[in-house]
This record gives C-alpha cells, sequence and structure tokens, in this order.
C-alpha cells in the first residue's frame, strides 16, 4: 500500500475543508428555513431563529395541507413533471439516435441548424405572440410543448450513443432488426444512465419552472407550485395580504412563506438519491465524447 506524503495529507485536509464548506452553503439555507417554518411567531419577528426551530409549532403546515390551493398546485406540478420529463425523454431520444448514423442525409446541417438554437432565439414577445397564435394561452399544453426538448442533453445523449460501439449495431442490422428495435433492444438498455441522468435534468427544470406559467397561464387552476410560491413570496410581506390569507401578524406570514418552500423544495430532492448513482456516469460518459 502506497504511503501518502505529508504534501499530499495537506491536500486531503484542504479538499475536505472545502466539500465541508460548499456542503454546508447547500444546507445551511435549507436548516434556517426549516427552523422557521417550524418556530413560533413571537420569535420569528424578533429574528431570533437561526439553525433551530424555537416554540416547535406546525400551524404553517397545518395551513398550507388544508389549504386546496396549495394541495391543487402540488399534484398538478408533480403531474406536469411525470408528463414533461417523459415526452421529453422521448423527444430527445428519437431526435439524438438518427443523428449518429453517418448515411443519414443532411446530418450535418441538422446539426448545425440545432446547434444554432442554442445560441439565438426570438426572444419573450415573439415567443408570447407565437403562443397567442398557437391558441395556447391560458392551456395547459403551453406548460408541456414549448420546452419539451432541450438541445443541450440531446447533445448530451447523442455522445452517449456515439460510445456505444458501432458493431452492436451492425451485428443487429445484419440479423434484420428494425430502427426502432435496435433503438429499443440495445441503445436503451445500455443507455440507463444518461436516461436517468436526464430525466433529473428535465424533471428538476420542470419542478422549479415558474416563468412560463407566469407569462402565459391565467387559470389559477393552473398554476405550478412554484409560481405560487413566487406570488406569496411577492405579496404576503404586506400585512394586508397576510390577513387575507389567514394571517394576523408578519411572523405567520414568514413562517407560511418557510413552509411553502420546504413544501416545494422536498419533494424533488427525495427523487436524487435512486438516481445519484446514474448521475456522475451519465453526465461524465456522455459530455467528454463526441
Amino acid at each position: 500500500m502506497k504511503i501518502k506524503s505529508n504534501a499530499d495529507k495537506v491536500w486531503d485536509i484542504v479538499f475536505v475543508i472545502i466539500c465541508f464548506i460548499v456542503a454546508a452553503i447547500c444546507v445551511i439555507p435549507m436548516l434556517n428555513l426549516l427552523a422557521k417554518s417550524l418556530s413560533a411567531t413571537d420569535y420569528l419577528v424578533r429574528n431570533e431563529v437561526y439553525l433551530l426551530p424555537k416554540g416547535l409549532n406546525f400551524d404553517a403546515y397545518t395551513t398550507v395541507l388544508k389549504d386546496p390551493k396549495y394541495i391543487r398546485a402540488f399534484f398538478w406540478t408533480v403531474f406536469l413533471t411525470i408528463i414533461c420529463t417523459i415526452l421529453s425523454l422521448t423527444m430527445t431520444t428519437l431526435c439524438a439516435f438518427p443523428l449518429i448514423f453517418e448515411n443519414l442525409r443532411g446530418r450535418n446541417a441538422i446539426n448545425i441548424f440545432i446547434t444554432i438554437t442554442m445560441f439565438f432565439n426570438a426572444g419573450t414577445i415573439p415567443n408570447y405572440l407565437l403562443m397567442q397564435k398557437l391558441h395556447l394561452l391560458s392551456n395547459p399544453l403551453v406548460l408541456i410543448i414549448p420546452g419539451v426538448m432541450s438541445v443541450y442533453n440531446m447533445i448530451i445523449m447523442r455522445s452517449f450513443f456515439y460510445g456505444i460501439p458501432e458493431s452492436l449495431r451492425e451485428s443487429a442490422e445484419i440479423d434484420g432488426a428494425t430502427f426502432f428495435q435496435i433503438l429499443r433492444i440495445i441503445y436503451l438498455p445500455l443507455s440507463k444512465p444518461v436516461l436517468a441522468t436526464l430525466a433529473l435534468f428535465y424533471a428538476v427544470g420542470r419542478w422549479n419552472g415558474y416563468s412560463d406559467a407566469l407569462m402565459y397561464m391565467r387559470e389559477e387552476k393552473y398554476y405550478t407550485l412554484q409560481l405560487l410560491l413566487y406570488n406569496i413570496i411577492n405579496n404576503i410581506n404586506q400585512v394586508e395580504v397576510a390577513t387575507q390569507e389567514g394571517f394576523s401578524s408578519p411572523g405567520l406570514a414568514a413562517s407560511l412563506k418557510a413552509a411553502i418552500v420546504m413544501f416545494s423544495t422536498i419533494p424533488i430532492l427525495c427523487v436524487y438519491p435512486f438516481l445519484q448513482r446514474y448521475f456522475i456516469a451519465g453526465v461524465t460518459l456522455g459530455a467528454v465524447k463526441e
């Protein structure tokens, strides 16, 4: 066994300290929000809550779970995230797979055309006018169709497909396998790491998305959880709005904000452990090969 030098030990200590600092930067804000959501309003008004709750109570969570507005937004966002993730993975796969065939006519032109869309877009107003012309305003499809595929994610998947030996595909073609059979039998089973990674990217992007709902959605029943949270954070600081939401003090309003943030963050955090073992392999294998 190789014995580490003093310099290596110093670098190990420095690396551990850096990792600890980065982890603390990520975890401390979450602990602060959790503490605020579980603290009594008196302590919140006096700004005495930091990492541990004071005057433990669950009033904010009770309010959130009893309000149909929050529950409806939560389940709508969950449904939207699942549907968008499935459709996005399907479209990304169907776009990436044909581009690995060298005999595809116009492959270079298609690659250039797709890549250009990563750097140039029409802008907010033209996109809004397009959605209006397509009669998608206040239509649930407006939260699905425009962002159904990411070019960046498609390039990652295409690069991953490049890394699969062509001999597997050629042997399947000799046996008479069709285009979709090759994709289903050979490529998809070997692409679990990149599929899991892109599924996480798409799911997190849709779960945290609110700008499209903010611009295109007018009916409150189709508000996503993040848009509802955005509206509350913008408005609930006013005592009048807090009173309308069933509160009588800014402390309770702050507790509600913290509870809703936790309510909207914890579900997506629970997904990551199931995909963690695929995450690093999917990113490294898919991003460095071309």
